[in-house]
């Protein structure tokens, strides 16, 4: 299997990391690194704590809160440095399972550069959600299909397992975005590359303790990169697209093919 890592961001998760660490050890294989933001409910101890007994769990402390798009390109350049070829996005607040890991894994393993774990598809599940959130993500994910005319079904999705080389081909160092803008930035920067994506079906639970970082700020940020993005694509002059292939996981079991 090759070297797989796990990137958790955190940041006044203490009521949920324990359990999320406990659960993704248990999948055979793979290491974690915690990518703490000096939370000060004491997230980063805890964190240490678990690395002190379980050589598969790393801690990588940073100076304050910065921001999740910011905490995934400091965990990718562990990983890079560390030598692991499979890099895994999961949240903090337990709303990714980890049992789902080894499917991620799986579609890497078949071929793919980068897999998403998509709640908008057949086997796809939200649980816990309100409609207004579930109309809020619908809408998003909608609005970034059409400006960038991506054929993901969940663009915004934080539950990813990615090559290292895919993530090195589109220089992921220089994806300045957070929050979901990171999110949609990233997925479509491997699609326009013309790289491989598998879409796999998950199950997303909304957390049960701590609270959400999502803020108007961050949904207004995505909003407004989304559409400059889609403008500039169509521009005159732009870099052309290359055809990636965007396989559902149903491709997987003798089903057909879509290219984006």
């Amino acid at each position: 299997m090759p070297k797989t890592l796990v990137v958790i961001p955190t940041y006044n998760e203490r009521s949920n990391l324990d359990s999320i660490m406990h659960r993704v050890v248990a999948v055979s294989g793979v290491e974690v690194l915690v990518v703490d933001d000096n939370s000060p409910d004491g997230t980063g101890e805890l964190a240490d704590a678990l690395a002190a007994v379980d050589p598969r769990v790393h801690v990588l402390h940073r100076a304050g809160k910065d921001g999740l798009g910011a905490a995934y390109r400091a965990g990718f350049a562990w990983g890079f440095e560390h030598g692991f070829e499979y890099l895994v996005e999961m949240d903090g607040d337990g709303s990714h399972h980890p049992d789902q890991l080894p499917a991620l894994i799986a579609a890497l393993d078949a071929g793919a550069d980068l897999a998403i774990g998509t709640r908008w598809m057949p086997g796809g599940e939200v649980h816990n959600w309100p409609t207004s959130r579930r109309l809020l993500s619908r809408g998003g994910t909608a609005f970034a299909r059409v400006m960038l005319r991506s054929h993901l079904r969940d663009i915004t999705s934080g539950y990813r397992a990615f090559r290292a080389t895919a993530l090195r081909s589109v220089d992921v160092a220089s994806v300045a975005s957070q929050g979901y803008g990171f999110q949609v930035e990233l997925a479509w920067r491997i699609e326009r590359a013309g790289l491989t994506i598998t879409e796999v079906p998950i199950s997303f639970t909304e957390r049960e303790g701590g609270s959400s970082k999502m803020s108007l700020g961050i949904v207004l940020e995505a909003m407004v990169r989304v559409f400059a993005w889609g403008v500039a694509d169509r521009m005159p002059g732009a870099a052309p697209r290359r055809r990636s292939v965007v396989n559902p996981a149903r491709a997987n079991r003798g089903q057909q093919t879509d290219r984006a």
